[in-house]
């Protein structure tokens, strides 16, 4: 009996020894949720395979758009949040739960739609292009379709301040408003449903270019307008507070972010793009803070929040 008992106690030891020892080759955690245009690129794997190189750790990533990353941050599910919200983003931070937003890069939106334009938008600002595809939309909606994300995404909130700027609230729209339809999905999803309607839709042009050179020949959407202020798209990176949700990981959440700031995680982002697309589809925010309407303090620059004093 008592060498059955060592026995089990043996096996006992040699498993605890065993899970210590998979815990130990886990390593240390980071949880970024993030918008799904950073994920879907392909930057993400890039900046997860350096980062992760840089500093012993699994980057964990959750790309389920701004909104729903920005909630994940709140019940203190993430780390450190890259998000494309300026409103939600300050709201975040003035209620404690972030430390404070950091400009990493930007990019631009895109209205895209049939090559064909039966809505006639091309040359037309964004402002304009929403109005004329609501009315055209309401005379022909076989004809004029228009698919939005509906997914409380940084993408969506920009489409409702476009319809905000051409003069009409998005809530109103209704059954009757066939023309308009609300996909409930990622940037991805949404362009393959407007690509099978032939319908237009707002995309950040990252996201756009690379459904566009993955589906080449099966994808017939075009960039109509783009560029300029209206459509101006930045990144920015948030840790998550330790004071309103003890147990973050912090600490690395500040190295993270310093290191997208930093003079190689700036190049990792200027240089992403030219040999799989042809071109440059994020632009570092380094350099270009007074055109993108960031703040010395809050653009590019290292953290100085300590988790500490948080």
């Amino acid at each position: 009996m008592g060498g059955y008992i060592l026995k089990i106690s043996m096996m006992l030891m040699a498993l605890a020894v065993l899970c210590t020892a998979a815990m130990a080759s886990d390593g240390e955690r980071l949880r970024l949720a993030t918008t799904t245009s950073l994920h879907d690129t392909g930057l993400l794997d890039v900046v997860k395979q350096k980062f992760e190189e840089k500093y012993n750790v699994s980057l964990d990533v959750i790309a389920v758009g701004s909104g729903a990353a920005i909630k994940l941050g709140e019940t203190g599910d993430a780390d450190v949040l890259l998000v494309h919200d300026k409103d939600a983003e300050l709201k975040f931070v003035g209620s404690g739960n972030g430390l404070e937003r950091r400009c990493i890069a930007y990019n631009y939106f895109y209205v895209v739609g049939p090559r064909g334009d039966p809505a006639s938008v091309k040359g037309l600002n964004a402002t304009q292009a929403f109005k004329k595809i609501l009315e055209e939309g309401r005379t022909d909606p076989e004809k004029v379709m228009f698919v939005s994300r509906g997914d409380n995404s940084g993408t969506y909130t920009k489409e409702k301040n476009l319809w905000k700027a051409a003069g009409y609230n998005i809530s109103k729209f209704n059954a009757s408003d066939r023309w308009y339809i609300s996909a409930g999905q990622g940037m991805g999803a949404t362009l393959m449903m407007a690509n099978e309607k032939s319908a237009y839709t707002l995309s950040d042009m990252s996201t756009f270019m690379a459904y566009n050179a993955q589906y080449k020949g099966n994808f017939t959407l075009v960039p109509l307008i783009e560029g300029g202020n209206e459509l101006l798209n930045v990144y920015t990176a948030i840790a998550v507070s330790p004071m309103k949700r003890p147990g973050v990981n912090c600490e690395m959440a500040t190295n993270f972010i310093n290191f997208l700031v930093s003079d190689e995680g700036q190049k990792l982002i200027a240089d992403y793009g030219a040999e799989k697309f042809g071109q440059q589809i994020f632009f570092p925010a380094k350099g270009n803070c007074a055109a993108i309407g960031c703040p010395p303090a809050e653009c590019a620059v290292s953290a100085s929040a300590t988790c500490a004093e948080a």
